[in-house]
């Protein structure tokens, strides 16, 4: 039996709105974050239980107040937010679709998605100010209340009266390209332990920003658009001084490639146990991600050693292909050695004890690519200084600025890409002090 889709009308009853809410069968988790949950709760308080009984004024009101503020809040119109929350909403559709072909999916579940989307086109043609004549009904209030309005920044392609179901192919080209839930919200993620913690704001560097390194960014990015074309992709090592723009770069490729489905994942070096658990979460996306480690060296017997081995040399499990691991460290060997650790003739000590201190050398090589930064020269300081300066527009002769800078490296941190920025950064404070 086929049901008929609904067709796109608005709403003529605030029961007319709840019912179609309540008759969601996929897409109820648009409503499960704070607008929702208000929306949900003012549309109850307007629909009551019983047609005898009615709401109380106030508590109307104050439904509404909670509503319109935590859409204040969030700074975009009604109608943004269910498109927003329609668009990255992660249910058995969206998520299946990202890899299933659409005429594979079951016919019930196409369908569904279809009835969902009609009926959330329904309440997106509700505009505030009909739900706020409703309240002011119900209410019977002489207060003189506000719709919110701001203009809409989103739209569905949906030409003249049609109806949203109709379109399902523009909804899963854009699952496919930005993905759903929180992979479509950050493109930058924390790993704690269990749990994937989204990044709001993330370092806003960019490849453009960084000089001085070109042959390790060009090997990096061309070694990072092989993960994102689904060719093989090497785990990288990134060897080098401090300060020397090893973590900028990393975080770079984030910024250059993320609208092709790139994401990045920091893990802190003490949650490298669980490191296998997030390969594994991992590899069910279709994402491609980037396990970022900054900083990374090992004690002996240190059981994260064991962890990280597994992922870079697998095990039983294949190696997932979207997932590569990027790591920086000051260390070229990783494992601390110490001279004690190499075996004498005449020490009763372990018979092949040289294999393990080859094994702890060449735990490095099991990266596929390691890049060298070496510590930057004057000449290779001086650039960063220059390049970082034109960008912020900084108003020295080039004689001044040089002896400036040498000055600063002399009298901090030393020549690097960092002691540049921080020296730049400083000018920036001084000449906007200076400044009329």
């Amino acid at each position: 039996m086929t049901v008929p889709y609904p067709t796109p009308l608005l709403a003529t009853s605030s029961k007319a709105l709840y019912h179609q809410v309540s008759s969601l069968l996929l897409y109820q988790g648009i409503f499960d974050n704070p607008i929702g949950e208000a929306f949900l709760d003012l549309l109850r308080c307007l629909h009551h239980n019983g047609t005898n009984q009615k709401p109380e004024a106030t508590v109307c009101l104050q439904a509404y107040g909670v509503w319109f503020r935590h859409l204040a809040e969030a700074g975009q119109s009604w109608q943004d937010f269910l498109l927003d929350r329609l668009l990255e909403d992660e249910n058995p559709f969206s998520v299946r679709v990202q890899r299933e072909e659409l005429a594979q999916l079951p016919t019930s579940l196409q369908d569904a998605a279809r009835h969902d989307l009609n009926l959330i086109q329904m309440v997106y043609q509700c505009p505030p100010e009909q739900i706020l004549q409703w309240v002011i009904i119900a209410s019977q209030t002489p207060v003189a209340l506000k719709a919110w309005q701001v203009p809409n920044q989103l739209e569905f392609p949906a030409e003249g009266g049609q109806n949203w179901g109709e379109n399902l192919a523009y909804l899963v080209a854009h699952y496919r390209q930005k993905g759903v839930g929180a992979v479509a919200h950050y493109r930058a993620f924390r790993w704690r332990g269990k749990n994937l913690q989204g990044v709001p704001q993330i370092d806003g560097v960019r490849l453009a920003d960084l000089v001085g390194y070109d042959d390790p960014q060009k090997i990096l990015c061309q070694n990072t658009q092989c993960l994102l074309q689904g060719l093989p992709a090497l785990n990288v090592l990134l060897y080098g001084s401090r300060g020397s723009g090893k973590s900028s770069l990393v975080k770079a490729l984030v910024n250059q490639y993320g609208d092709r489905g790139l994401r990045l994942v920091e893990v802190s070096p003490r949650d490298l146990i669980t490191l296998p658990l997030l390969v594994g979460k991992l590899r069910t996306y279709p994402q491609k991600f980037i396990i970022f480690v900054d900083d990374l060296s090992f004690e002996e017997e240190d059981e994260r050693f064991k962890s990280l081995k597994v992922v870079l040399e697998g095990d039983l499990v294949a190696r997932p292909a979207n997932v590569v691991i990027y790591a920086t460290s000051n260390r070229r060997h990783l494992i601390r050695e110490f001279f004690g650790d190499r075996p004498s003739p005449q020490d009763a000590d372990e018979v092949q004890a040289w294999d393990t201190v080859q094994e702890k050398l060449s735990f490095s090589d099991r990266f596929g690519l390691t890049l060298t930064f070496p510590p930057a020269n004057q000449d290779t300081y001086l650039m960063i200084v220059h390049h970082l300066a034109k960008q912020a527009q900084i108003n020295l002769s080039e004689t001044e600025l040089d002896f400036r800078a040498k000055q600063w490296a002399t009298r901090h941190n030393g020549r690097s890409g960092r002691t540049a920025r921080q020296f730049v950064d400083y000018l920036i404070g001084e000449q906007g002090l200076t400044s009329p």
